[in-house]
Order: structure tokens, then C-alpha cells, then sequence
């Protein structure tokens, strides 16, 4: 299973990148506001990772790797923070192209924003000595607050996409995690998190991938937004 995340990431990127020049779809003339919102997003995601690995609160199975590093974190893991937020968006802004209603309403995303921030609090306050909840849910929680108040119909956009990945999420990080695999390509450190698993998957991970994919929306329709009053 050697290249296993390398084949993850592409596999994930190469569906939606075809589909991107679709006539009806046209993801490619979003590029010039996506690429520089995912570089904002790895200038935040890229040292994190570094530090976190340098101090084993996760690492990496060299055995499903190519053997290529960059700052001590493999080539795939910086693939994985472009090809897997490409597809995310691009499922988004194609499902806003096939179904332009397809938003939740400003209660329910008020409701869902109120209960998950207290979620986030009151774990914070059992597991604030834990690096990869606090950090996480600290990021996400700034993140959340901001949108929430100055861009909601954003969040109201947003979040239904975020449910509808959940299924190729699961899928993905399931194997990264060691799902139908002999070992985990990627590992965590369980005295740095929760302890508390999605089948193979920490649960923190929900919330770091939502970090992650709101912060290149977010990022995106800013640019778009500037793009299309010049």
C-alpha cells in the first residue's frame, strides 16, 4: 500500500478538477479566488501541523508514504490541504449551481451555531490542558464568532455542504485513521485530544475539518466578492 495518502489526495482532487470545467459548472473561474484563499488557509494549518508533529501530538506512517518531505511534514499532507478543499468547495459551489436554494434558514443556522459554540466552551473547560482540543476548538470558535455576526448568509450557505461531506469525509479520514487497513497512515497522540473516536477517527477532527474548509469558503467569496465590484 505504498503512496496509500498520495492516492487519497489525488483521488479526491482528480473528479472535481475534471468537472471544473463543466459548461454549466465553470469551477476553473473561481481559481483566482480559491488558490490565494487556500494559501491563506495554509499559511494558518501548514505551521500548525508542523509544531504538532515536531511534538508527536500526531504523525505519519512512513509506510503508506512516498518518502518526500517539506519541513518535516510529507509531501501528501501538503497535497492533502489542497486537494481536499478543493473538492469540498467545489461541491459546494456546484450544489449552489444545480440547487440555488440550497441554504438552511437564518433560525436553524443561529439554533446550530448557538449549541455547537457552547459545545465547544464547555469542552475547552474539561480539556484546556489537551494541545489538539484547545487549539482546534479556539480557532474554531474565533472563526464561527466572525462569520456568524458579519457574513451569516455565508454560514447559512456554508453548512449544508459541510453536513453533505461528512459522508466522503468519513470515508477519507476513516482510512487515513486506519479504517480497512492494517495501520493508520496517520496517528494521534490520545494525551493531546479527547479520546473519543468516530469509529477511527477523532472526533476533533470534525471540527478541524470544518475549520479548515470555512476558512477557504470564507476566504474565497472575499476575493469574489472584490473581484466582481473591480
Amino acid at each position: 500500500m505504498n503512496n496509500l495518502y498520495l492516492w487519497l489526495a489525488l483521488g479526491s482532487f482528480s473528479i472535481p478538477f475534471l468537472f471544473s470545467f463543466h459548461p454549466r459548472l465553470q469551477f476553473y473561474k473561481k481559481w483566482r479566488s480559491f488558490f490565494p484563499a487556500v494559501a491563506i488557509m495554509m499559511a494558518i494549518f501548514i505551521p500548525w501541523d508542523i509544531v504538532f508533529t515536531a511534538n508527536e501530538f500526531w504523525g505519519f506512517n512512513d509506510a503508506y508514504l512516498s518518502g518526500i518531505y517539506i519541513f518535516n511534514l510529507p509531501i501528501e499532507e501538503w497535497l492533502f490541504f489542497i486537494c481536499i478543499p478543493y473538492a469540498c468547495i467545489f461541491t459546494h459551489y456546484a450544489l449552489h449551481e444545480l440547487f440555488p436554494k440550497f441554504s438552511f434558514s437564518e433560525k436553524f443556522t443561529s439554533i446550530f451555531y448557538i449549541l455547537l459554540a457552547s459545545t465547544l466552551i464547555i469542552l475547552l473547560w474539561y480539556y484546556y490542558d489537551r494541545w489538539y482540543p484547545l487549539i482546534n476548538f479556539i480557532y474554531a470558535l474565533i472563526l464561527l464568532g466572525l462569520v456568524y455576526n458579519y457574513r451569516k448568509q455565508w454560514l447559512m450557505d456554508f453548512l449544508p455542504t459541510y453536513f453533505i461531506i461528512f459522508i466522503p469525509f468519513f470515508l477519507v479520514n476513516g482510512i487515513l485513521t486506519g479504517s480497512g487497513i492494517e495501520d493508520q497512515v496517520v496517528w494521534y497522540n490520545d494525551a493531546e485530544n479527547m479520546g473519543i473516536r468516530l469509529l477511527t477517527i477523532p472526533i476533533e477532527d470534525t471540527i478541524y475539518n470544518l475549520g479548515m474548509l470555512l476558512t477557504v469558503f470564507v476566504c474565497t467569496e472575499i476575493f469574489e466578492n472584490r473581484y466582481n465590484k473591480a
